[in-house]
C-alpha cells in the first residue's frame, strides 16, 4: 500500500505553480490543461480595401442609373452639337420644338418630348446641373421607369397647366393672338417635379430646408414678374412632385431589399 504524499512531497508539473483554493487558475494564468498557451481569439483584420467614395454615388453611372445616364448623355451631345450650329437655325431649333398653345393643337406628343432635349440656358446652368444629381437621387430610390415617370408628370403636368389656361386667356381677348406662339422649352418643369418628389424620401432636417429654399427661389422669381408663366410652371410642378410622396415613399419600401448598385 502506498504511503500518502507527504505535505513537503513536490507538486505535480501540471499543478505547480497553483495556489490552494483559487479555482479557475490555468485560465487566468494563460495555460491550458497540457500547460500549452491559451490562445486569445483571433480579432479580424480591419479591412484595407479600397472602396468607391459615397460621392461617386452622386453622380450616374449605366448600371446604377440608366435612365439619368442616357438622358443625360443626350441632353449633352444635344448641348454641344447646338453650340457648334448656328444661332439662327438653333432658335429655330427652339421654335419648332416650343410647348406652346399653336404646337399642343397641331403636334401634341412631338413638341412635349422635343422640348424635354434642350436645356434653356446650356449644359451649364442650374437646371442641368440639378437634373444631374436631383435625377440620381431619385432613381438610386425608386427606379429608372418611376424616375422617368414623375419626370413627364412634371413636364407634362406643368405645361398642360400654363398652355391651356394661356389659350382660353387669348379666346376670351385677355390675351393677345401672339401668346399662342409663346417660346416654352426645357427641362426645368420635369426637374421641379422630381425635386419635389425626392423631398419626400429624405429625412426632415433635410427635406424641409431644401424645399423651403427652392420654394423661395421659385416665388422670388415670381415676384420679379420677368416670365410669369414659366415661373407658375415650376411652382406647378414642385406641387406635382409634392403630391407624389405616399407613391414615391411606397416605391422605396419596395426596393430597399435589394442591393444598391455602383
Amino acid at each position: 500500500m502506498p504511503a500518502p504524499p507527504s505535505d513537503d512531497a513536490p507538486a505535480p508539473a501540471s499543478v505547480a505553480g497553483l495556489l490552494d483554493g483559487m479555482p479557475r487558475q490555468r485560465e487566468r494564468g494563460g495555460t491550458g490543461a497540457a500547460e500549452t498557451p491559451v490562445t486569445p481569439p483571433a480579432t479580424a483584420a480591419p479591412d484595407t480595401r479600397l472602396r468607391a467614395p459615397r460621392l461617386l454615388r452622386l453622380f450616374p453611372t449605366p448600371a446604377g442609373t440608366p435612365f439619368t445616364f442616357v438622358y443625360g448623355a443626350v441632353l449633352a451631345v444635344v448641348s454641344l452639337v447646338a453650340a457648334y450650329l448656328d444661332p439662327a437655325l438653333v432658335h429655330t431649333l427652339h421654335q419648332g420644338s416650343s410647348t406652346d398653345v399653336a404646337h399642343l393643337v397641331r403636334t401634341p406628343v412631338l413638341v412635349l418630348v422635343a422640348s424635354a432635349l434642350w436645356i434653356a440656358g446650356g449644359i451649364l446652368s442650374p437646371y442641368a446641373v440639378a437634373l444631374l444629381f436631383v435625377l440620381t437621387a431619385l432613381e438610386r430610390r425608386i427606379g429608372g421607369v418611376r424616375t422617368a415617370g414623375v419626370f413627364l408628370l412634371g413636364h407634362v403636368g406643368a405645361t398642360l397647366a400654363t398652355e391651356v389656361p394661356t389659350g382660353l386667356a387669348v379666346l376670351f381677348g385677355h390675351l393677345p393672338a401672339s401668346s399662342l406662339h409663346r417660346l416654352d422649352y426645357g427641362v426645368s418643369f420635369g426637374v421641379a417635379a422630381s425635386l419635389g418628389a425626392l423631398t419626400g424620401l429624405l429625412g426632415p432636417w433635410l427635406r424641409w430646408p431644401l424645399l423651403a429654399l427652392f420654394g423661395w427661389m421659385l416665388v422670388t422669381d415670381l415676384i420679379a414678374f420677368t416670365d410669369p408663366m414659366t415661373d407658375w410652371g415650376h411652382l406647378i410642378a414642385l406641387t406635382i412632385g409634392v403630391a407624389t410622396w405616399p407613391a414615391a415613399r411606397r416605391w422605396h419600401r419596395a426596393r430597399q431589399p435589394l442591393t444598391d448598385r455602383p
